[in-house]
């Protein structure tokens, strides 16, 4: 998770929120790394999970990501929820939940539902006091500035 940290820290010349989003192959390395770049690229779907599960499928080479981990600092939102059941990823650890679009557990339980075709393992709270307090900076700093 402080990789992810790490990473998430790259939005600072941007407006981006700090997201930091890492693929690890089903041994357990690093294979991909992302942070949230939609003010970057002017592109809405620019999340750091989305990148980093595009990276992950250019490198192995498939958009099956059978036995592999995402790690990130926020708890994925609906899109990049349903990327993640998309991609069949077998683990999820996140740190921070987020209480107005997570989909994991505070808003929707998208990776739960029964009805679907795959099932993601969920780790969740892992640092969640430094994920969280990353993020508290980023508002916090906006807000002093009057953009939000």
């Amino acid at each position: 998770m402080q990789q992810a940290l790490s990473v998430a820290s790259l939005t600072s010349h941007s407006r981006d929120v700090p997201v930091g989003a890492l693929v690890l192959d089903p041994a357990g390395a690093l294979i991909a790394s992302a942070f949230n770049r939609r003010e970057l690229d002017l592109d809405p779907t620019a999340h750091a999970e989305i990148l980093a599960l595009r990276q992950a499928a250019q490198a192995l080479g498939s958009w099956r990501l059978s036995g592999c981990t995402l790690v990130c600092t926020l708890e994925p939102c609906l899109m990049c929820a349903g990327a993640l059941l998309s991609a069949r990823v077998e683990r999820l650890v996140y740190g921070a939940d987020d209480p107005k679009a997570g989909a994991v557990r505070s808003r929707f339980a998208a990776l739960e539902d029964p009805r679907l075709n795959h099932r993601v393992e969920v780790l969740r709270g892992i640092e969640q006091e430094a994920c969280s307090l990353q993020l508290r900076a980023f508002f916090d700093a906006l807000r002093l500035e009057g953009q939000k």
